[in-house]
């Protein structure tokens, strides 16, 4: 089973969205990496202009005051130690060895006379109020820290760097990014955030915009099925809308001229045929012979009934009525009056709710063939309607012998017979299942045929409440 959703227009979306949020991810990713390297080198450049600073200012200063002072400078992220042991700038890591290098290159920039640096590189951490315990003087204050960096939090690289001043005495500073440098950039992504939600908005009603001709077109469509009269579309829009919809009803125009001018050769046809078949009936009165003058009467009978029911067929079985209120449940009780006068047997069961806007006519041509074939071939016809305020359905049973399962549809097909049950000895022509199911489907419903369990022939005819 497909995950894609089935509308063009839901797949429309789904496409741009992934497109827009792919597109905003690497562009986040990229701003990100970018940034942080950014505010690396931006933090480096504080840090050893911060270093350079404080070495000028303890340079002229004697290792007593130095003691004195260095407390008061070292704050974090920047703490300060004297005298330490030489570092070991060495890194097996060539990234460190690599920042380490770049940040002693900015430091010795910064540095009044470029004197010897020494950095180390290593993994930063939180800073710990105990850190302090190594410097000189510090007492008991040792774990101090100042107030506005209580809460402070440092992550990434530690720069570990050691200055020589004018004496020869060392001076180990250690410097770590806090994490306001390398904080979330909250007003990107709200930014991003708004971005994506403008898209988005504009997409929904750009795919809307562009979708909508389309179902249009398909509501037209479905429409010339059951009215092939119907307005023609508005010719406005785009240049390919307005290409679509000229062609369709240049395509509608067409197939009502067609479905006319048939119509015309058609009722054309029907007056040339009844007049040799009138005639032919006056000159079968006249033979002498009753067995052969009823054997002509049959076969003129015949012939006149196929070429009323082929006429009807071919001029859509339309009564040229318009569409309006029928009382379904009158209609049946006429038809099951007429079929009782010549001895069928049907039975109603249930009533619609109310009236059906439709063809009367049709409708009650569609009945009538239904109910016929069930007395027919069933002898008995039993209707069951089953009305909601979404559709009407009317099922017709009777107790025949059913279809093979191979003829259910083939039944509909102009002319087809079924055998042996449905043969010309029952009478017809062929053509009332087909006339009956393209009834119903001008009035946007269905027609199936299905075999009873109980034995018998079920016909359910489903007209839709809504087609109307």
């Amino acid at each position: 089973m497909s995950l894609l959703p089935r509308s063009l227009f839901s797949r429309l979306v789904l496409v741009l969205l992934t497109v827009l949020l792919t597109a905003q991810l690497l562009s986040f990713a990229l701003h990100m990496h970018e940034r942080g390297e950014l505010v690396a080198q931006v933090s480096g450049m504080q840090s050893a202009q911060h270093i350079a600073d404080i070495v000028r200012l303890l340079d002229p200063l004697s290792p007593e005051e130095r003691v004195r002072i260095a407390p008061v400078l070292s704050v974090p992220p920047l703490t300060i130690r004297l005298n330490q042991a030489l570092l070991d700038a060495r890194s097996e890591d060539a990234e460190k060895a690599a920042r380490g290098a770049l940040f002693g290159t900015l430091l010795r920039r910064f540095l009044p006379d470029g004197r010897a640096v020494t950095v180390s590189v290593t993994e930063g951490g939180p800073f710990k109020p105990g850190a302090m315990r190594a410097l000189k003087g510090y007492g008991d204050k040792a774990d101090w820290v100042p107030p506005m960096m209580q809460h402070a939090q440092t992550s990434g690289l530690t720069f570990i760097a050691q200055v020589p001043l004018r004496d020869g005495s060392l001076v180990t500073f250690d410097t770590r990014q806090t994490q306001a440098a390398t904080s979330w950039p909250y007003r990107l992504l709200a930014s991003l955030a708004v971005l994506l939600l403008a898209v988005v908005a504009v997409s929904f009603i750009a795919v809307r915009w562009v979708t909508r001709p389309l179902n249009t077109l398909a509501d037209a469509a479905e429409e010339l099925g059951r009215d092939i009269d119907r307005p023609p579309l508005r010719e406005q829009g785009p240049l390919e809308v307005i290409r679509a919809a000229r062609a369709f009803n240049t395509m509608q125009a067409r197939l009502a001229g067609y479905i006319r001018d048939r119509t015309r050769v058609l009722a054309a046809m029907s007056h040339d045929l009844k007049t040799p078949i009138t005639r032919l009936r006056l000159r079968a009165e006249l033979l002498d012979d009753a067995h052969q003058r009823a054997k002509f009467t049959d076969n003129l009978q015949e012939l006149e009934s196929m070429v009323g029911t082929t006429l009807d067929f071919l001029r859509g079985m339309e009564s040229g009525e318009p569409r309006r209120p029928v009382d379904v449940a009158a209609l049946l009780e006429s038809l099951q009056l007429d079929l009782q006068e010549t001895g069928g047997t049907v039975s109603i069961t249930g009533s619609p709710r109310g009236p059906y806007h439709g063809d009367a006519q049709a409708l009650k041509r569609c009945l009538g063939n239904l109910l016929d074939n069930a007395i027919k071939y069933g002898k008995v016809a039993r209707v069951v309607v089953d009305d909601s305020a979404v559709r009407l359905e009317i099922r017709i049973e009777d107790e025949g012998p059913g279809l093979d399962k191979n003829d259910l549809e083939k039944v509909f097909e102009p002319y087809y017979r079924a055998e042996p049950s449905r043969n010309r000895d029952t009478g017809g022509t062929g053509l009332g299942l087909t006339i009956a199911r393209s009834i119903v489907e001008a009035h946007g419903g269905q027609l199936r045929l299905r075999n009873r369990e109980q034995g018998g022939l079920e016909a359910t005819l489903t007209l839709p409440r809504n087609a109307a």
